[in-house]
């Protein structure tokens, strides 16, 4: 089947941040209270592919969950596509999440009793986009991450890499401003390692943004910037 490349959602232009985090902190209340994140500055440009590294508990998962709309800062500024996502609503900032960004984690989460059509298909149906074009939609997205050839297979009979890749079809689908990946190779041999990361360099070139949380040094090597997390506090290390 030829390749089908699916074109990111733009920005109004590409001189505007994807994302632009201004001051950002997150405290929870615990007794003493824990300072996750410190003040954080970012600016994620369009076309970016940016890996944010640091040690178990440096922050890395509160950042992943304030950009993704799961969690709220307690201070600060998040601007997505240049829309202030402290103005909105829980319901907005779902609606938000749906439209702009697509996930990537370690583990699959896809459902082993549906095609792998299916399983990209369900990330339409959470967005409320309309049904008809919905499985033509799916299959492009499959296309485009190598997977023309597995269209009606079930999870189960596909390797680690491809499932990723399933699940990558998924957050693509909907052609997402930001594509959030959390340790998208730790549960990959080095071969699917490999295959997962030309995959992203692929979609990169293809104009998406790309932010990538891990500990591996091989994965943040494909990353065009690397930002390292220390005590909740993010620097710029290239």
């Amino acid at each position: 089947m030829t390749t089908t490349c699916i074109e990111p959602a733009s920005t109004a232009s590409p001189d505007v941040p994807v994302v632009d985090l201004r001051g950002l902190s997150r405290v929870f209340p615990t007794e003493p209270p824990v300072h996750a994140l410190r003040r954080i500055d970012l600016t994620v440009m369009p076309g970016d592919h940016v890996a944010v590294v640091g040690a178990s508990g440096s922050g890395k998962s509160t950042l992943l969950n304030v950009l993704g709309l799961l969690d709220r800062p307690t201070e600060g500024t998040y601007l997505l596509d240049e829309i202030d996502t402290a103005d909105l609503s829980d319901r907005e900032r779902a609606a938000e999440r749906g439209q702009r960004i697509g996930f990537v984690f370690q583990a699959f989460h896809l459902l082993s009793h549906r095609s792998v059509e299916e399983n990209v298909m369900l990330a339409e149906l959470y967005r409320g986009e309309p049904r008809a074009g919905r499985l033509q939609r799916s299959i492009e997205a499959l296309q485009q991450v190598g997977l023309g050839n597995r269209i009606g297979f079930l999870p189960t009979r596909l390797s680690g890499g491809e499932r990723q890749r399933v699940a990558i079809a998924r957050a693509i689908v909907g052609r997402p401003s930001l594509l959030l990946c959390d340790e998208p190779t730790g549960n990959l041999d080095s071969h699917n390692t490999g295959s997962v990361l030309e995959l992203f360099d692929q979609l990169r070139d293809q104009g998406l943004t790309i932010l990538v949380i891990t500990h591996d040094a091989n994965v943040a090597a494909h990353a065009r910037r690397h930002v390292r997390m220390v005590d909740g506090t993010l620097t710029e290390i290239g």
